[in-house]
């Protein structure tokens, strides 16, 4: 049985998700914690299979307890609880890249929480947080660390540079993927030859803060697709939560379009349907990439893709996922072509696609 510590300041949350997590057989609410302080000394004395962390509260918040289990080289593996406004999204990301693995937007009534969605979501994201890779040192991941990487990327692009054809890029992450992504866009140049499709599940609301942190780390133009954007070379374009991305024919051109509808492989969006919609594009060859993620979204929509054109698979490999599940099943179906290291990534779909 999962051991698992709360740590949140509300009473009556701490009391509503303890119910929640101990209504699973799989875990057992261990210990509470009203703030960061008290939250920090329990994981000083004891360890955890995960951690249910709050992100505003007195006294310490989640993101300074964060730094603090970093200054104090405490490894633990972390869920946060999220609000989904605006503000509450960047300091998600704030805490994704301090090492936390992921996130659940919480309702602001605890009441809400007792629904079947939520109760479902957020039982599947802490399995996929219990049962995953403890978290690497957590390190801030500068500009001059993104332009260091690139010089061995410019390297392999000159051997890049005579590669033909029309191709695009699609990549598919979940569970550990915003700090993954930050291993493998940051590193691809602006001369990109192709434009880059990227399936992240996120809830809604928080692609678009995903999107700025990636931008303002890359030479790539990143950003939150939008219905009807254009696609084009260099630049990469995120599926907004809540919303499957389509790619489409407008007379010569690819285009985003976005469908409502219910969830597939339990997300929305769903990596399947982005690749799917590729079967019947203008592109000669897909580089379809697959990272860290539970589940088995992206094996599908790959496996119908092959069918009709000619594809290139890169799944990230176990040792580097925080949860090998998406490229695990992607393995055992045989659909890959490499498998490669997380900080190799970019230097593979460089030389796939080729640069301008």
């Amino acid at each position: 049985m999962k051991k698992i510590l709360i740590i949140d300041d509300s009473a009556l949350m701490r009391t509503v998700l303890s119910d929640i997590i101990n209504s699973d057989s799989r875990f057992q609410v261990v210990d509470k914690a009203k703030d960061g302080v008290e939250g920090l000394e329990l994981l000083k004395k004891n360890s955890y299979d995960a951690v249910v962390l709050d992100i505003n509260m007195p006294r310490m918040d989640g993101i300074t307890l964060l730094k603090e289990l970093h200054k104090n080289k405490i490894k633990a593996k972390i869920m946060m609880a999220s609000t989904d406004t605006k503000e509450g999204a960047k300091v998600t990301m704030d805490a994704l890249d301090l090492g936390a693995l992921d996130f659940v937007h919480k309702p602001d009534r605890a009441s809400e929480c007792r629904g079947e969605d939520f109760t479902k979501h957020f039982i599947d994201t802490l399995a996929a947080v219990a049962n995953s890779r403890a978290p690497m040192p957590v390190r801030s991941f500068s500009i001059e660390e993104a332009k260091e990487s690139r010089k061995v990327v410019e390297l392999v692009s000159k051997s890049a540079s005579k590669i033909t054809g029309n191709r695009i890029v699609a990549i598919a992450s979940s569970t550990g993927g915003p700090r993954a992504l930050q291993s493998v866009i940051p590193k691809l140049p602006k001369n990109l030859k192709t434009p880059v499709v990227l399936v992240q599940h996120m809830p809604e609301g928080f692609t678009a803060s995903l999107a700025e942190r990636l931008d303002s780390l890359s030479e790539v133009t990143v950003k939150e697709a939008a219905e009807g954007d254009v696609l084009a070379p260099g630049c990469v374009y995120i599926s907004k939560g809540g919303k499957h991305m389509h790619i489409v024919k407008s007379g010569s051109k690819s285009v985003i379009h976005y469908v409502d509808g219910p969830t597939r492989e339990g997300v929305r969006p769903c990596a399947n349907f982005m690749y799917e919609s590729l079967m019947d594009s203008d592109y000669d060859e897909i580089c379809c990439v697959v990272l860290t993620g539970m589940g088995a979204d992206g094996t599908e929509g790959i496996k119908n893709l092959k069918s009709k054109k000619k594809v290139h698979v890169i799944g990230q490999d176990e040792s580097t996922c925080t949860v090998y599940g998406m490229p695990k099943a992607l393995a055992n179906a045989g659909l890959v072509d490499q498998v490669v290291k997380l900080e190799n990534v970019a230097q593979e779909i460089i030389m796939n696609v080729g640069v301008n």
